[in-house]
């Protein structure tokens, strides 16, 4: 009994101190390295928890970058980096979503959106709202940005107008935006969302672990915007309840 207490103690003593270790997250380091980069944003593609005891908290991140607002988006997916559990948790919710963004204006925001919408959805230079067969406009890239449809699945998961709009009013007063309600509490976007599903089939967040997004589904979930930045990130390029 007594050798147990001295475990737990020490397990108590431990966490303090790992508590007061500052660490700051990739997401600013990659902000603070892109000072230079006149357009981007950050998604969180993967997340993993392992361990029981000691756990490690890792995020994997998928970016989007233009070396000039005339330049083709150049798509980016990082390598596996450590982050702090407060850092993870604070963005359970936002697997798939985009949590950090360059605008052309030169605005970075951490408000938490759905893939693409900060600087490609709406935007005319890169595609324009089209009027569907039920009288509502979805959001339709041009030809030359096909790649960006493509990864944002938007054959399976239509952009509609409203959608957009409600963004905007959520994103002008800082907060993060889900989507609407779909399907049984659950988000249009989101971790555990038939979106994120889809666009990340492969992933280490296990089926169990979504479901437990507990928060998430009843929609009060929040987000916030920890230690290792490799800049040795794969790099691929390509050449770009959900309104059906």
């Amino acid at each position: 009994m007594k050798h147990k207490s001295c475990i737990v103690l020490l397990i108590l003593l431990l966490s303090a101190c790992a508590g007061n270790d500052f660490q700051k997250s990739p997401v600013d380091t990659m902000i603070r390295d892109m000072t230079d980069t006149p357009i981007y944003s950050i998604m969180l593609y993967d997340m993993n928890e392992e361990g029981t005891f000691f756990k490690d908290y890792q995020h994997q991140y998928r970016i989007l970058k233009q070396s000039s607002p005339e330049a083709e988006p150049e798509e980016v997916v990082t390598e596996w980096y450590n982050v702090s559990k407060e850092f993870f948790n604070s963005h359970i919710n936002d697997m798939g979503m985009e949590i950090a963004a360059k605008t052309a204006d030169g605005e970075v925001s951490k408000t938490v959106s759905p893939p693409g919408y900060s600087n490609y959805v709406g935007n005319p230079q890169y595609g324009q709202w089209q009027q569907g067969a039920g009288g509502n406009s979805f959001w339709a890239f041009y030809g030359q940005y096909a790649f960006l449809s493509s990864m944002l699945n938007l054959a399976t998961f239509p952009i509609r107008r409203s959608y957009y709009d409600d963004y905007r009013g959520y994103r002008q007063s800082g907060r993060p935006y889900y989507g609407p309600e779909v399907s049984n509490g659950r988000r249009a976007y989101g971790t555990g969302s038939a979106y994120t599903t889809a666009a990340k089939p492969n992933t280490r967040w296990s089926s169990s672990r979504r479901s437990s997004s507990t928060a998430f589904r009843s929609g009060n979930q929040t987000s916030r915007s920890g230690s290792r930045y490799n800049s040795s990130s794969s790099m691929r390029s390509r050449g770009g309840g959900f309104g059906k």
